[in-house]
This record gives C-alpha cells, structure tokens and sequence, in this order.
C-alpha cells in the first residue's frame, strides 16, 4: 500500500515531468494521476485515503490551451486570452529571456507564455500567425479566465 508520503512524491515527479497520465496498481491498490483533468484520484482497497479532488471548472478549452478572439477597434488584430485562472508567466524560468515581446512573430505552435494552475505550468499558444502588438499582462500577476493577455496582428 502507498503512503501518503509516496502519493505526494508521485504528484511532484507528474507535475515536472511531461507525462500527462500516470496509472499505478498493486494487488492491494491503484492509483491513478492525470494533468489538466481531474489533478489525482486515488482508491486503495485496505485503508481508505482522502485525496482531494480539484476539478477544472466546467468551462469550454480550446484545442491548444487559448482562445483567440477578433478586437472590435482594429480588425487585424487578435487577442490572445487565458484559458484558465492561474499565474501568468513570460518565461520558463526567472532570468530567462520572455516567450515573446512586442515585435515577436508567432504561429499557430509558438509558446507565448505559460500560465500556472495547480502547480502545473501549462504553456499557452498563438494557435495564430502574425506578430505580438502588445502584451497585456506582467509576469507573476494572476490572471483570469479569458483575460485578455497579448494582442497579435495578424499576417
């Protein structure tokens, strides 16, 4: 049977690791981890152990992890908005030169940023091409679902 101690070192390990899913079992337990889903459940057969349960909440994500939606005032531009609440990010680490700037060219696959929920550091797309025309939002601060975070002029 796994400790509680055991657990946590699994959802450390899963959390820094690119693994989206983790399955364990033993003849006396099973648990089962998975990322940007249910965060862990956990049944054990002999003794029982509460593992919370953090759900997302029941809003729509898009295929890439952002929503890109068309700016009333200038058509060529776009906005890039959070698909979560959590902390914005610029970088993958501190030190590290930012994702992208004003002037940056992206597409559809570049990372812009990464957005932190749960201590998992999602990164978050263009899911467009063109250039960034300005950044909304400073790394570390707290975002919201849907806030705007860059504005991109389309190619």
């Amino acid at each position: 049977m796994l400790s509680i101690d055991e657990i946590k070192q699994l959802i450390e390990l899963i959390d820094e690791s690119s693994l989206d899913e983790f399955e364990l079992e033993t003849k006396d337990s099973k648990i089962s981890l998975k990322k940007n889903k249910v965060v862990a459940a956990a049944a054990i057969s002999e003794a029982p152990v509460v593992v919370p349960n953090v759900q997302a909440p029941a809003v729509e994500q898009q295929s890439a992890a952002s929503q890109v939606e068309t700016n009333a005032v200038d058509p060529s531009l776009e906005t890039i908005t959070s698909p979560m609440v959590g902390t914005f990010y610029a970088s993958a680490s501190p030190g590290d030169a930012d994702f992208v700037r004003v002037g940056s060219k992206v597409s559809e696959q570049s990372v812009v940023c990464i957005v932190e929920a749960m201590k998992l550091f999602n990164e978050i797309t263009a899911d467009i091409d063109g250039e960034i025309a300005e950044v909304l939002v400073s790394s570390g601060e707290l975002v919201e679902f849907g806030q705007p975070l860059f504005k991109v002029r389309k190619k």
